[in-house]
């Protein structure tokens, strides 16, 4: 959640600087770049984390209830993006274009999510796997907009613009297919974290996976053979590096989520050994109401930025923009900290009062 905060203060504060990728190892000044890798591990772990808690909910209730679940959560979800999340990007209730992100990513991988866990865990495991493994296979097919099956593969697949209407038109910006891949494998790690599941093999499985999928990556991104743009030696050792990490996460290749995945478990190992210290106290809290937070802070950063518009105007040519990334990470740790109070006060709300359904959806 934290580092979500990071990325998203740079798109709100430093549009200004203008790169045609922030991943482009070439013209991205290096700053710029590693401030954007530091939010890599976002949407993969958000996706599997959506997987494993869909499984967690499932310890207490019947598969049934869990499908009907994901499906009223996954439909939210959508909705949620078309609208209020829309809104704090635009700051219209009437947008040109509809900007189909991660949270939409999120609800129809829970909708397909919902179907797929009927499936026997082991069958599961390995559609995930073949799909986060194989969807780069994919990457060639390209439709243009007058084929039949433009609309549904550029949700699928392929990073495109839909027509809606003459005046309002829609960007498939995650397009889902290799989220409805992670989201399976997520689900089928629930049981590691079974109520009775060992803490000690969980914490192997956590270290091995992790270290596995991190070796893995650099494994095959050296051999430049699969799954992504090839890798250069540049002018220095950095831009060598920035090549090697510039991956897709339009839709996220393999490549893409071998590192952040392989992070990520890495980080739950080390949130197993901090159990019980007052930092993981406070970061849980970030996580104890994810969507709640995720709406605040949008709504609040596009206030931010409207009122700084109105008090020292347009400072960046057509934007109002920090001169410097100090100002992007020093924005940051002063919003993790003004938003922390608000997400404590509802994740206990949500605590508190588990007869109010509505609550668990944020």
């Amino acid at each position: 959640m934290l580092f979500m905060l990071v990325d998203h203060v740079r798109e709100t504060f430093f549009l200004h600087v203008q790169v045609s990728d922030p991943m482009d190892p070439v013209n991205t000044p290096p700053e710029l770049f590693f401030t954007r890798i530091s939010s890599m591990v976002c949407a993969p772990v958000f996706v599997f984390l959506t997987g494993l808690s869909a499984w967690l909910y499932g310890q207490s209730h019947s598969p049934r209830e869990v499908s009907i679940f994901l499906l009223k959560r996954g439909l939210f979800l959508v909705f949620l993006e078309l609208t209020l999340v829309n809104f704090a990007w635009n700051a219209t209730l009437v947008p040109t274009t509809l900007w189909l992100q991660v949270i939409w990513a999120i609800g129809l991988s829970m909708i397909a999510l919902a179907a797929l866990i009927h499936m026997p865990r082991t069958a599961l495991a390995i559609v995930g796997a073949v799909i986060v493994a194989g969807h780069n296979l994919l990457d060639g097919i390209v439709l243009t907009a007058d084929s039949p099956f433009f609309e549904i593969w550029s949700i699928l697949h392929q990073r495109s613009f839909l027509e809606i209407t003459e005046h309002t038109r829609a960007r498939t910006t995650y397009p889902i297919l290799p989220w409805i891949g992670l989201i399976a494998l997520g689900y089928c790690a629930g049981p590691w974290f079974a109520r009775d599941a060992d803490p000690t093999r969980r914490l192997r499985l956590l270290l091995n996976w992790g270290v596995g999928l991190l070796l893995g990556f650099v494994a095959i991104r050296y051999l430049n053979g699969y799954g992504e743009k090839p890798w250069s030696v540049l002018d220095d050792n950095v831009r060598t590096f920035m090549s090697f990490m510039s991956l897709t996460k339009y839709p996220p290749s393999l490549l893409y989520l071998m590192p952040t995945m392989g992070a990520g478990l890495l980080l739950l190992a080390l949130f197993q050994r901090l159990e019980g210290r007052p930092v993981l106290e406070v970061l849980s809290r970030y996580g104890g109401a994810p969507m709640f937070f995720y709406v605040l802070h949008l709504l609040v950063l596009k206030a931010m930025y409207l009122v700084a518009v109105q008090i020292w105007g347009l400072n960046q040519g057509k934007y109002y923009g920090f001169d410097s990334l100090a100002g992007i990470w020093l924005w940051t740790v002063a919003l993790a900290f003004i938003l922390y109070f608000p997400t404590r006060w509802f994740a206990q709300l949500k605590q508190r009062r588990r007869d109010i359904g509505w609550l668990k959806y944020f």
